[in-house]
């Protein structure tokens, strides 16, 4: 039986994504280091056999898409979902759930047809601009999550 997080490690946890959105921000980002990003991802997805779908956008550009073995289309409709999230407010999507689950904000007005309040997708900023997205879909979505964060810490070295 997994016990849900109590109020205090969903506060903490919405602290470190906070933390990991200003600390992965780039000096400059485009097309060669979003699709550099995305095989980085893929690469660390392939060496654990993960069936993931990864997706990188600069803006509204998809730069880089890969369906591993066991992804389907359905994750490419969580992908979709999920940039919008955090296109319209922002932040990653796991920041979303985690402040809808801690009741900060109500998402329940939002069409789970057109935005996934679900973790996986990642702003991408240059000089606190957000330029583009990354997302992964096929994990549970703090395991989504983590595995682009994973992607954009080792873009920084």
């Amino acid at each position: 039986m997994t016990v849900a997080p109590d109020r205090s490690e969903l506060e903490s946890l919405l602290a470190q994504i906070a933390r990991e959105e200003t600390e992965l921000s780039f000096p400059a980002f485009g097309h060669d280091e979003g699709w550099r990003l995305g095989r980085t991802i893929r690469r660390l997805a392939r060496e654990r056999q993960l069936a993931v779908a990864i997706d990188v956008r600069l803006g509204e550009q998809q730069v880089f898409h890969s369906g591993l073995p066991g992804s389907t289309a359905d994750n490419d409709d969580w992908i979709a979902r999920k940039v919008r999230t955090t296109l319209r407010f922002g932040r990653s999507s796991l920041a979303i759930r985690l402040e809808r689950d801690l009741e900060l904000a109500g998402f329940d007005w939002l069409d789970p047809a057109t935005f996934a309040v679900s973790g996986g997708c990642v702003p991408i900023r240059v000089g606190g601009a957000i330029v583009g997205t990354a997302t992964v879909s096929g994990l549970p979505d703090h395991e989504d999550h983590a595995l682009v964060v994973e992607g954009l810490r080792a873009m920084r070295v």
